[in-house]
C-alpha cells in the first residue's frame, strides 16, 4: 500500500486535534512544547497540503472551521492507531531487552549496590535493572513471594528456606562523640559494657537500643552530639580516631 499525496503528518494532525480540544492555538502550542508562531506555521502548512481552510484566526482566538472539525474526527482513529503502534513497539523492546528486579536493604543500597551495579553494567550493558529499597525482613518476604528476582540483605544468619550466598562481611565499630566519657578513656570497652549501654541504631535486631534512626545521616548526626553511642560500619563517612577494645578489635571515636 502506498499513501496518496497530501497525506498529513501525524504530529501536525495531533496539533490540530489539540486546537479542537483546547479551543486555542496558543494552548495547543504549549501542550506540544512549541511556540505559538511555530504552531500557526504548521497548521498553515497542513491547510496547504490538504487544500482546505481548517482554522479561523481572530482577535479573540482560533476556532476550527467545519472542514477542520471533519478532519479532526477523521484523524482521531488514525492517531489512536499510531499510539497503539508505538506502544506495541515499546512492548517488543521490553520483551527483547533482558531485565532484572532487585530489592536491597537500606544500608546495602546506600553503600554497596551502586558499585555492584556499575560492575554489572560493564559486563552486561544490555541488562535493564530495577532497584527498590526496603528493610531486610521485607526483602526476604518479597523474594519468598517471588515479587522480586534477587534480594540483598544483611544479618548474622541467611534467610531460612532461600538460596543465599555471602558476598561481603562488614566490620561493626563503636562511635562516640568528643564529649562522651569513652572518648578519652584509655582502658578497653568490654563486651558487657556494650551490651548494657543504650545505642543509636538502624534496623531491627540489636540488643538494648537507645533510639532507632531512619538513616545513616541521622545516626551520624546524633552520635556526634556525644550523648549516646552509635554502632556503625567501618567504612561509613565520618572522620574516626582509632583506639582498641578488649580482644584487640579496633573501634572508633568519632569527631
Amino acid at each position: 500500500m502506498t499513501l496518496p499525496p497530501g497525506t498529513p503528518d501525524l504530529e501536525v494532525l495531533d496539533l490540530l486535534v489539540s486546537v479542537a480540544e483546547l479551543g486555542s492555538l496558543g494552548a495547543a502550542a504549549r501542550r506540544h512544547g512549541i511556540s505559538q508562531p511555530a504552531a500557526g506555521m504548521r497548521i498553515k502548512a497542513l491547510e496547504r497540503r490538504l487544500h482546505l481552510r481548517l482554522v479561523d484566526r481572530g482577535p479573540t482566538g482560533s476556532a476550527l472551521t467545519d472542514a477542520g472539525h471533519t478532519v479532526v474526527e477523521l484523524g482521531r482513529p488514525v492517531l489512536a492507531a499510531a499510539l497503539a503502534l508505538a506502544e506495541g513497539v515499546a512492548a517488543l523492546h521490553r520483551v527483547a531487552r533482558p531485565s532484572l528486579r532487585i530489592l536491597a536493604s537500606t544500608t546495602i543500597a546506600d553503600h554497596r549496590i551502586p558499585h555492584w551495579l556499575n560492575a554489572l553494567r560493564k559486563i552486561h550493558p544490555e541488562l535493564a535493572v530495577e532497584l527498590d529499597v526496603a528493610n531486610s525482613r521485607q526483602v526476604t518476604v518479597a523474594v519468598r513471594d517471588r515479587e522480586t528476582e534477587l534480594g540483598f540483605v544483611e544479618g548474622p544468619h541467611p534467610p531460612a528456606g532461600l538460596g543465599s550466598r555471602v558476598l561481603v562481611a562488614d566490620e561493626l565499630v563503636v562511635v562516640v562523640g568528643p564529649t562522651h566519657p569513652w572518648a578519652t578513656r584509655r582502658r578497653p570497652v568490654t563486651p558487657r559494657e556494650l551490651a548494657d549501654t543504650p545505642l543509636l541504631w538502624r534496623g531491627e535486631g540489636l540488643r538494648n537500643p537507645g533510639h532507632s534512626l531512619g538513616s545513616a545521616r541521622d545516626s551520624r548526626r546524633a552520635g556526634s552530639t556525644g550523648s549516646r553511642i552509635r554502632l556503625g560500619r567501618s567504612d561509613s563517612h565520618y572522620r574516626p580516631q582509632r583506639y582498641r577494645t578488649r580482644g584487640g578489635q579496633p573501634a572508633d571515636r568519632g569527631a
